[in-house]
């Protein structure tokens, strides 16, 4: 088995990673590297702070010059950090030693990981944020053309009262609206650029480390946090909250496909199940169980990127080490939590029919609105009491508790046990979901 699910020729199309597995490798975070030692030239030019022509020049080269990952190794397995390495290939790379001594002026290389690992987190929640708006599009979809349709709501895994299929959509989608809505304040107050030096204190930088550090930020199109935060891993924590809380509520969208879909239930259908090797009855819920395998996945992921936010001192090497196992794991079992769903989403329809079936036979799931109708007569406690007791007869009887309780109680409404009936909010909230979707 391969070292990632995401990277393996065999187990990569069924954790498919869609655009943002191409964001998550070493040539793809040089080459964030290098835009940022460009772009701090640039900056430092425009202020005196090195040569404007050589500081032309070394922007340019960011942009052109093309350093192959795999001669880094040796120096990062030495430095603990792949920026000497890097910043030693790229003056060397420029031919132009008058003008290359000024790449890198000041910074630390913190500065350029972190500040590149931000352009990377950007253009992962960029994609991330497109491939939501189709999950959610779907759920919307769905959600509109079956607001009516009644099906058993379940608690505990067992038949509760009646609710629709497009509110069974909305709960699901819900959650994945709110996390789209919040990304506008998640990027304001966690992208942002690093600047602060060997320690923090920007002493390298010159008296002008803020201006130098803001500017940095307008260029990247990022943050400034006007300060140093080498050891506030915050940016880091509320990015993979963001991410844990999307990749938690699809996980939950395939723990109720799966067991919807199950042989026994069978209240939705795939139209993309898997084959058994031995069993050709079998149609398995492979993508549900993706997402529900992510869930679990992300969990320990959370749980090592919380324990490396604590740094020691001002730098801390093993936290820093810690963080890049885990975060590009968060980002691909993001992106493949919503990509898998994307994908799901139009293969999976209800089954109408099965529904009603369930909504049938004795008729348990109108136990609740049975109490409160006979509680308008009689004392609550006395209502559920008598409820209990008509259940019980009905299921020793194996009369269906309508019979049951109108025999007992003639004035009961016959919209009592009618599954359009009592829905309750459930279609409004299909609806009012599917059109806060249909805003986005």
């Amino acid at each position: 088995m391969a070292a990632s699910v995401f990277s393996s020729a065999l187990y990569g199309p069924l954790f498919a990673t869609g655009e943002v597995g191409r964001l998550w490798s070493d040539s793809a975070e040089v080459r964030a590297m290098l835009l940022v030692e460009g772009a701090l030239a640039k900056v430092q030019g425009a202020q005196g702070v090195i040569p404007e022509l050589s500081a032309a020049f070394i922007h340019r080269s960011s942009l052109e010059v093309q350093i192959d990952p795999a001669g880094l190794s040796d120096a990062t397995a030495r430095n603990g950090v792949s920026v000497p390495g890097l910043v030693t290939a790229f003056r060397a790379a420029m031919e132009a030693p008058e003008h290359a001594q000024f790449a890198h002026w000041g910074a630390t290389s913190q500065d350029i990981i972190d500040t590149g690992l931000m352009l990377r987190l950007r253009q992962t929640l960029s994609a991330l944020e497109a491939r939501l708006r189709d999950v959610l599009t779907g759920l919307g979809t769905q959600a509109a053309a079956h607001a009516d349709l009644p099906m058993p709501a379940r608690t505990y895994g067992q038949h509760a009262t009646v609710t629709s299929w497009g509110a069974v959509l909305a709960q699901w989608g819900a959650p994945l609206a709110d996390a789209l809505e919040a990304l506008p304040d998640l990027r304001a107050q966690s992208l942002w650029v690093s600047l602060s030096g060997a320690s923090g204190t920007g002493a390298a930088l010159g008296p002008e480390a803020a201006a130098t550090r803001a500017a940095l930020a307008e260029a990247l199109r990022l943050g400034d946090p006007g300060r140093s935060w080498h050891t506030d891993r915050g940016p880091i924590l509320r990015i993979a909250a963001w991410m844990a809380q999307v990749v938690a509520s699809l996980a939950g969208l395939g723990q109720g496909l799966i067991g919807l879909t199950g042989s026994d239930t069978g209240e939705v259908t795939l139209g993309g199940a898997g084959s058994s090797s031995t069993m050709p009855q079998k149609q398995n819920p492979v993508a549900p169980s993706v997402l529900v395998a992510l869930g679990h996945q992300m969990a320990g992921l959370r749980a090592s990127l919380q324990a490396a936010a604590a740094h020691q001192h001002q730098r801390d090497g093993a936290a820093w080490f810690t963080e890049w196992m885990v975060l590009p794991q968060i980002a691909l079992c993001t992106a493949s939590a919503v990509e898998t769903a994307a994908k799901l989403l139009p293969e999976v329809q209800p089954a109408p029919a099965r529904m009603a079936d369930h909504l049938g036979g004795l008729g348990l799931l109108h136990a609740e609105a049975l109490s409160f109708a006979l509680a308008a007569t009689m004392p609550r406690p006395e209502a559920q009491a008598e409820t209990k007791a008509l259940v019980a007869a009905a299921i020793v009887t194996g009369t269906p508790l309508r019979k049951v309780a109108r025999d007992a109680h003639p004035a009961l409404s016959e919209d009592l046990f009618s599954p359009a009936a009592q829905m309750g909010d459930a279609p409004r909230e299909a609806r009012a979901f599917a059109a806060r979707v249909a805003a986005f």
